[in-house]
């Protein structure tokens, strides 16, 4: 019988809070099911062993970030909406930053919902570029750059290579209306 308030969605949310607060050396079942208070034979009930805790951390991590960019772009349009996609997506990656290196991994082909996740994230930042008149090709190209600029500046962020004198914010800011300038003269405005 499953034990009280164990479920793979808990487990996976454990395990993601410890990735966050440990870093990836706290990916393991032993931790997690130290955290419960459980063996780790009762944690296989709910996740196919570390592959599969590290999949469901994936797939939450993505989704969740996914939401975050969603929610900050409802109601803006064009440059509006690009700097709330970037505000949203370094803050999520901040507060994430044992599961930010997760969101950033291609699809696996053959997982469907790791596909499905991915695409809704790529879908977001797409609707966007509507407003630029960027489609087809040049969408894609321009949520390369867009992806490249922001998780360029949060690794760097979170592995601790920011030691300028110069606030970080306003850096961020100015890499922001960077990428809005450039996309703006991309789709030829």
């Amino acid at each position: 019988m499953p034990r009280a308030g164990l479920s793979s969605a808990a487990v996976i949310e454990r395990a993601a809070q410890l990735l966050d607060e440990h870093g990836p050396e706290s990916l393991n079942l032993a931790t997690v099911a130290t955290s419960f208070g459980v063996k780790i034979p009762s944690l296989y009930k709910h996740v196919d062993g570390v592959q599969g805790l590290r999949r469901g951390i994936m797939l939450a991590a993505k989704a969740e970030l996914t939401t975050a960019m969603e929610q900050a772009a409802v109601g803006r349009s064009r440059d509006d909406a690009i700097r709330g996609i970037a505000v949203a997506y370094r803050d999520w990656a901040l507060r994430h930053p044992g599961q930010y290196p997760l969101t950033v991994r291609a699809p696996v082909a053959d997982d469907p919902d790791d596909v499905a996740v991915s695409e809704a994230s790529v879908a977001v930042i797409f609707a966007v570029l509507t407003g630029y008149s960027l489609r087809d090709d040049d969408a894609v190209d321009a949520t390369r750059f867009l992806r490249s600029a922001l998780h360029g500046f949060v690794s760097l962020e979170t592995g601790g290579a920011f030691e300028l004198p110069v606030d970080r914010e306003r850096s961020f800011s100015a890499l922001v209306e960077s990428v809005v300038t450039a996309l703006a003269a991309w789709g030829g405005e």
